[in-house]
């Protein structure tokens, strides 16, 4: 009960939950394209190797094989828990009414940088070298470029959570 009121006092800056989630998501995307290239061509070098046996190529083939659907669906499921995360963080605030102004110019700023992450993506996924790779991970991919537009809903929610519930009389304004 102490950590929760604890939370609750030191809780500031949903805005600020808004620019991780797009950096986190921008961030997690460069590692995985990274990461499938890499595993990539270790499956192409391990092929081609006379010095590892027939079990051991079958093994780094199906793990090749599985890796963009799992990854790909957890790049879904992470983009939606740090969504909800967010709401859910957002809903333990109460903040005056007066500072929505504030809270819309820097929701504005957050999305533009979001674009900027999500062109910076969409650069690197059009490399020639990560193209097919990129392609293959059709979620990700959605959600890359759509992620200026998901934050500025997830940014909408928020400023519903954190300014609708307020109530003056009961935290002291």
């Amino acid at each position: 009960k102490m950590k929760l009121s604890k939370i609750k006092k030191n809780k500031k800056a949903s805005v600020q939950d808004l620019l991780y989630v797009g950096i986190t998501l921008f961030v997690f995307a460069m590692v995985i394209l990274i990461c499938f290239r890499i595993s990539t061509s270790l499956n192409t070098e391990f092929q081609a190797s006379d010095q590892i046996d027939a079990y051991g190529k079958t093994a780094h083939q199906q793990i090749t094989n599985l890796y963009p659907g799992i990854i790909d669906n957890s790049f879904l499921f992470v983009t939606v828990i740090l969504s909800i995360g967010t709401l859910i963080l957002a809903a333990l605030v109460r903040i005056h009414p007066i500072f929505l102004p504030i809270y819309l110019l820097a929701w504005m700023f957050v999305i533009f940088l979001c674009a900027v992450f999500s062109n910076a993506y969409q650069e690197m996924a059009a490399n020639p070298d990560l193209a097919a790779l990129a392609a293959q991970m059709t979620l990700m991919n959605q959600v890359m470029t759509t992620l200026p537009f998901i934050i500025g809903i997830v940014g909408a929610l928020l400023a519903i959570v954190m300014y609708k519930a307020y109530k003056g009389d009961q935290y002291g304004y």
